[in-house]
């Protein structure tokens, strides 16, 4: 694996009235696992099925009905930890979480807190090229969903759907390593694509099967490097927890908003509440949702309808050797094999079927810089403009190959190559036959090339002689040379005919 050197990104600092303020920001993203069935029942996790269709007798907490382990699930979560290269925990436990759900019947949930099947791990999330962040993921525990409230059908009632009680759910609860608005919403965009590279989440957000609780607190500079040599939590700011994000824009937006809200009454001498807000798009404003509970004012203790979680080392192994290759390794293997920069490394493995489709084009073609750019510039540019996925995409590999393969072997020109990549988009077919058909080859005979760059200068006396007096006006020859060949010669043999022709 190709080693890259990062240089740590500065914190955001925000003046407020009297001070500098630092940001400090640690997240717990919520995954849904990718399984078909619910953490303890064997009910369906299908979206959009109909309200309360995908509901069990365990789901409705019925009487004498009883949880199962779903055991897909919790090798998705272990999967899952493997991929952040995180500790696996061979005993883990699930215990009650005793709280007013409305929409989960049976009154607390199973959740994980004192020992959970995943510990500490780690995510490397890049801000740019050359700049990244190491954010250490603190724990991952495995819990069931809640089910969904709705209260805008009656005006005197409020409806349930339980479609979504007892999902299986992965919270990744990461230390508070993150210092900004920015790095906030690209920690939980290189999760969703760490998740969605391991097939563990699908980080769907719009559907709620990816979002992430925000703790947010301030400090003057220089408190947070007194909190990572002591790991003491009190030279850092009180912090509140904004709940349900499900957009990288209103993650940021909500950071900075409530970063001064806590500003504004510190400076004002007042003191910040631990407590859990909510961010109001519309108002760009958080507000107050509840104090913050801790561990006791949910009673937690020991689920007593299940027994400790007991996983073996071999089954441990066995997830770990067959992951797949991740984000970061593949982005270090595409710079070393291929020859990329970083920023088109990191471009082409956003998605897997991106990374994908680059492969195939280069594998045929031979030429990693050059696949990169049509792939990304031409290929990408287009799909964007038509609003399609490349899952969807009207060239193949195997035809985008066969373009970059007449460019290099001079058959076509880089305009010629744009031509015939349109053409390809809109009425597929091959490419090297549409080529031949179509008389598109590219003029590599230097004596017809010549003919004709003798023919404009003859034509044109007086801009010969501005031309000698300034070699950059022989510009003006070349594209005289390419219009009159309809865009087919070669163009660095006209350039270089024109320059020897203007110096006799």
């Amino acid at each position: 694996m190709l080693d890259l050197t990062y240089e740590t990104p500065k914190p955001k600092v925000i003046a407020g009235a009297k001070h500098d303020w630092e940001l400090v920001i640690g997240m717990e993203v919520h995954a849904q696992v990718a399984s078909k069935a619910k953490l303890f029942s064997g009910a369906s996790t299908q979206f959009g099925a109909e309200p309360n269709s995908n509901v069990s007798f365990v789901d409705a907490a019925m009487p004498g009905m009883l949880p199962v382990i779903n055991e897909y699930c919790i090798e998705q979560a272990v999967r899952t930890g493997l991929g952040l290269k995180a500790q696996i925990n061979l005993v883990s436990a699930f215990d009650r979480k005793n709280y007013f759900y409305p929409d989960l019947p049976q009154g607390y949930q199973i959740s994980q807190l004192y020992h959970p099947l995943v510990g500490e791990g780690e995510i490397l999330v890049d801000m740019e090229p050359g700049i990244a962040r190491l954010v250490r993921i603190e724990r991952i525990h495995v819990e069931q969903d809640a089910g969904k409230s709705i209260h805008d059908m009656d005006p005197n009632m409020s409806f349930v759907d339980l479609n979504r009680t007892g999902v299986a759910l992965m919270e990744i609860v990461s230390r508070p390593d993150i210092r900004g608005p920015e790095e906030a919403a690209a920690y939980v965009a290189k999760m969703r694509q760490i998740l969605r590279y391991l097939g563990t989440c699908d980080g769907n957000m719009q559907n709620g099967n990816l979002r992430a609780d925000v703790n947010v607190s301030i400090c003057r500079p220089g408190q947070y490097e007194k909190y990572q040599e002591t790991q003491d939590f009190s030279h850092l700011g009180t912090r509140c927890e904004i709940k349900n994000m499900n957009s990288m824009r209103f993650i940021q937006m909500a950071i900075d908003v409530e970063a001064r809200r806590q500003i504004a009454i510190v400076e004002g001498g007042g003191t910040v509440d631990q407590e859990t807000r909510l961010y109001d798009p519309d108002k760009n404003e958080t507000r107050s949702m509840r104090s913050k509970e801790e561990a006791h004012d949910y009673r937690y203790f020991p689920c007593p309808d299940l027994l400790p979680l007991e996983i073996e080392q071999g089954w441990v192994d066995d997830i770990a050797a067959s992951l797949p290759e991740l984000p970061d390794e593949k982005k270090a293997r595409f710079m070393g094999d291929f020859g990329l920069t970083e920023y088109d490394a990191n471009v082409l493995t956003a998605e897997t079927v991106n990374a994908a489709y680059f492969e195939q084009v280069v594998t045929e073609a031979g030429d990693g810089k050059l696949s990169a750019n049509w792939v990304i510039n031409e290929l990408f540019g287009r799909l964007k403009k038509d609003d399609r996925d490349i899952t969807d995409s009207p060239v193949t590999p195997g035809q985008l190959a066969s373009i970059i393969k007449l460019i290099k072997s001079d058959a076509i020109s880089g305009k010629i190559a744009k031509d015939l990549f349109e053409i390809v988009y809109t009425e597929g077919g091959d490419p090297e036959k549409i080529v031949e058909e179509r008389g598109m080859k590219q003029v590599t005979d230097t004596g017809a090339i010549e003919t004709a760059v003798d023919e404009i200068i003859a034509a044109n006396p007086a801009q010969v002689e501005k031309a000698k007096a300034n070699p950059k006006l022989a510009g003006w020859f070349v594209g005289q040379v390419m219009k009159a060949t309809g865009g087919k010669a070669n163009p660095k043999a006209v350039n270089e005919i024109v320059a020897r022709k203007l110096a006799q």
